[in-house]
């Protein structure tokens, strides 16, 4: 199989299987709720299911195809890569099928196969090595819409951080399908934040970040936000996220950006593994 096939499969695997340690973390939020909650996470789950059984969508908004590329130094055919992810999110879009979900921002046009300017959406980071990483993160509408950049003085300190990403969630209530997943960038730049954030949400559940003070910011922010009630879908219960995942990069002093980054409960993604010997792993 060629690396576009692959890669196709990758993203049609992702589309319609959700990983593992999201639909236990989804089985363990429906054991501890009762009433609409649990209807809702038990409706969620069984829809799980039957997607996995028919290779079809988890959710009928497949996303925006979102890529991010760890590549080693060394790697000799990033040419191939760069030529590949369109190629695969064209042939995943016929194929699964996908819904076709870019329009130009001005004219609405769509061009039927979820490519346009500057996407698929491809973020490359160069690693040591000669292997290559590419997690494939496809990234609906609705809880894209409940994204956010927070500009904070720097004096309001991390209490200042968490208010915000505790209001803004809870702010949100039903509108991002919850239970959420919700990934946390701090520092950097306004833009850097908000691509933390995103690369936060690579990380499988309950994996915390490895900097325990890091570690203890994301317990305390999932604690603060269950703790608000607005629940699975917006209807009341304990489960409002899944898990909250932090990354950050040192800051200037006069700025502290905090981009807030929502995934909705069907939070798929799928990891291709280039080895050096030209070998290919997929997985979730």
């Amino acid at each position: 199989m060629g690396l576009v096939e692959t890669l196709a499969e990758a993203l049609a695997r992702a589309a319609t299987i959700l990983p593992e340690d999201v639909v236990q973390a989804l089985r363990e939020a429906r054991d501890r709720e009762e009433g609409p909650a649990r209807v809702q996470l038990e409706a969620i789950l069984k829809n799980v299911e039957m997607a996995k059984a028919g290779k079809l969508p988890i959710c009928q908004d497949t996303g925006t195809p979102t890529f991010f590329v760890r590549f080693g130094l060394d790697f000799p055919r990033l040419d191939e890569i760069f030529s590949a992810i369109p190629e695969a999110v064209r042939k995943a879009t016929k194929n699964v099928p996908l819904r076709p979900n870019t329009v130009h921002p001005f004219t609405g046009k769509n061009p039927g196969d979820n490519t346009g300017r500057y996407i698929p959406a491809v973020t490359w980071e160069p690693v040591p090595g000669n292997s290559v990483e590419i997690h494939i993160l496809p990234k609906g509408g609705g809880s894209e819409n409940c994204c956010a950049l927070k500009m904070l003085p720097p004096g309001v300190g991390l209490r200042g951080i968490k208010e915000a990403v505790v209001e803004h969630i809870v702010s949100c209530g039903g509108l991002p399908c919850p239970p959420t997943v919700v990934g946390v960038g701090i520092g950097g730049g306004a833009d850097l934040a908000l691509k933390l954030g995103k690369i936060a949400l690579l990380r499988p559940l309950k994996e915390r970040h490895p900097e325990p003070e890091v570690a203890a910011l994301e317990a305390e922010l999932e604690e603060l936000i269950n703790a608000s009630g607005v629940g699975p879908m917006g209807l009341g219960g304990k489960t409002t996220v899944l898990a909250v995942h932090v990354e950050y990069a040192h800051r200037h002093p006069a700025s502290l950006p905090v981009g807030i980054v929502v995934q909705c409960w069907a939070h798929r993604r799928a990891s291709v593994r280039i080895h050096p010997d030209g070998s290919v792993t997929v997985s979730q």
